[in-house]
């Protein structure tokens, strides 16, 4: 049996390792942690789903200038409207958070989530970045076709087979396979009728869309050294995706709360929960999910409850208290080291994976 660490879609988007740095949404400052992957020889890729498009713009330019090898950009392919659905009782159940972290009640009228959409994706095709990815479904044939015609790469987000098949027949040159395992939000492109998402694990999830798809195809979920690189090439992927591994790095911008929390965590500390959010993400359970459970109360829709959460996720970082923080995190965080380089944990991976590699 024979496993190369350099792969199609190595030489396709023109990096040295086939380990992608997942783009995690909604932490400050991750540049020098993108950048740093990418000039390790991975693919750094920025989470931006949340950046105004001042900040978007911003931030690619500093990435631009901190490397010259590839990167991407992430942003939401399909964030809906503002949803109100039983927001009083919603709005209710956060006033006793609210009021142990001193932050302000909030109505309906001040809850508005910002759609950046349209100015983000402008901007990505302004800069000429090389490499958009997205979540929660896909590009548009129109945005697609714009994309492309700048020779542009796009890379999308699928958690079952049928979602890999509609991301190849739309044009996506790459799939990650996202299983159960991962942290952050479910990538699943509708949860009306999947409220929970679609939950495969990884390992039964990759050789399955490797069989329906003709594009590579990364592994992502629980991957956090070069064991799963190498299992997930001998499932049939390209490559990896990898976000957790890389949170408690020199360069995350994740807050030292959050670090030490993963620090501490195992595989048992993390749930799915669409709590935070509106939409179901996995992450260590804390007092806010605890709370959320006990109330029974369904969560308004994404965007909506992220909007509403926003401010008690904020203070709860500004005062150090876990527990009221939305604490992504995938389930192999036994592996996790602290405060170690981004370069020396993906050469630590790579040089794992050529040791498992040649004793085949």
């Amino acid at each position: 049996m024979s496993i190369q660490l350099s792969t199609k879609f190595c030489e396709s988007f023109n990096i040295r390792f086939p380990i992608v740095l997942a783009g995690m949404a909604g932490f400050t400052n991750m540049v020098p942690l993108v950048t740093a992957v990418s000039n390790a020889g991975g693919l750094g890729t920025l989470g931006a789903a949340y950046m105004s498009p001042e900040e978007l713009r911003t931030a690619v330019r500093e990435i631009k200038k901190r490397t010259h090898a590839p990167f991407a950009i992430n942003i939401f392919a399909h964030v809906g409207p503002d949803q109100y659905i039983n927001f009083d009782a919603v709005n209710k159940e956060m006033h006793t958070i609210r009021e142990s972290l001193g932050v302000k009640h909030r109505a309906k009228d001040e809850i508005r989530t910002p759609n950046y959409f349209e100015e983000q994706f402008g901007i990505l095709l302004e800069e000429k970045v090389p490499i958009i990815s997205t979540t929660f479904g896909l590009l548009s044939e129109h945005h697609m076709r714009k994309a492309k015609a700048l020779g542009i790469k796009i890379i999308g987000n699928a958690t079952t087979v049928e979602e890999a098949i509609q991301a190849e027949k739309r044009g996506c040159d790459v799939i990650v396979a996202q299983g159960s395992e991962a942290g952050g939000h479910r990538g699943t492109f509708d949860v009306s009728s999947q409220p929970a998402g679609a939950n495969i694990g990884t390992m039964a999830l990759v050789p399955q869309i490797v069989d329906h798809v003709h594009i590579p195809v990364l592994a992502a979920g629980g991957i956090m050294d070069g064991r799963g690189v190498v299992a997930s090439l001998a499932l049939g992927a390209q490559g990896v995706q990898m976000g957790t591994r890389f949170l408690t790095s020199a360069e995350s911008g994740a807050h030292e709360v959050y670090k030490r929390a993963l620090l501490d965590s195992t595989e048992e500390s993390t749930v799915i929960t669409n709590a935070f959010s509106g939409r179901p993400a996995r992450g260590i359970k804390n007092e806010f999910i605890k709370h959320w459970e006990a109330s029974n109360i369904k969560p308004l829709p994404f965007p909506t409850q992220n909007t509403l959460t926003r401010e008690i996720r904020n203070a709860s970082a500004r005062q150090n208290n876990l527990e009221y923080m939305a604490l992504w995190a995938g389930q192999g965080t036994r592996m996790l080291t602290s405060n170690q380089s981004a370069e020396a944990i993906l050469n630590q991976i790579v040089e794992e994976a050529r040791r498992i590699c040649s004793s085949f």
